[in-house]
């Protein structure tokens, strides 16, 4: 049998608390109509797995758009904190939108997105970072001087060729359009996405 890899242990170790999760996230975001801040969570309450510093990503789509997307590059907190700033900040502080709206609350799906740790990964140029780079699996991270861009595994989806996907995020990164400086350092990570189990079960049942 082959041995785990890192990110199938993550999503062994959290898949169990995805339910917890989107809850907290749901009601970071309810509550934050009314409070002006997100919910407040002791993260010493719940399970070890949630107490751990994580970096999460939480993002938000109404009718399958983009509607909001806030994250932590790094784990700097207990998960299950984290997820609810996150949460908070991807409905309210999203600077590319509105703050949510009350009536556009119900409809909003959240997808929760939990980070393994990033790697650097070395390259000679920018085709040679390209072709280290794996479609649908890799997230990548590009750090400068003048800034710092992420872009989650789900975004090969939008941006199938790694090409494409290094000139967008670049961009995010601002960083110029010409090939990159080899003071650029990107690191490449993994992303576990929780699924909402509460959620599906009733739309089954319906």
């Amino acid at each position: 049998m082959a041995p785990m890899s890192s990110v199938d242990a993550l999503r062994n170790l959290l898949d169990p608390h995805g339910g917890t999760l989107h809850a907290f996230a749901r009601e970071s975001i309810s509550g934050g109509f009314s409070r002006g801040a997100p919910g407040q969570v002791r993260a010493g309450d719940h399970a070890p797995a949630l107490q751990t510093k994580m970096a999460s990503f939480v993002t938000l789509r109404l009718d399958g758009d983009l509607r909001g997307c806030i994250g932590t590059t790094f784990a700097t907190r207990p998960l299950v904190e984290d997820i609810s700033i996150n949460a908070f900040g991807a409905a309210f502080h999203d600077t590319r939108f509105p703050p949510l709206a009350m009536t556009e609350f119900e409809a909003v799906s959240i997808e929760l997105s939990v980070l393994s740790a990033p790697e650097p990964m070395p390259f000679a140029d920018e085709e040679d970072l390209a072709a280290r780079l794996v479609p649908g699996r890799d997230g990548l991270i590009l750090e400068h001087y003048s800034g710092r861009g992420l872009f989650l595994p789900q975004v090969w989806k939008m941006l199938p060729d790694p090409g494409a996907f290094l000139d967008h995020l670049k961009a995010k990164a601002h960083l110029p359009a010409r090939p990159l400086d080899p003071a650029v350092r990107a690191l490449r990570f993994e992303a576990v996405k929780l699924p909402d189990r509460q959620c599906q079960s009733k739309t089954l049942n319906t």
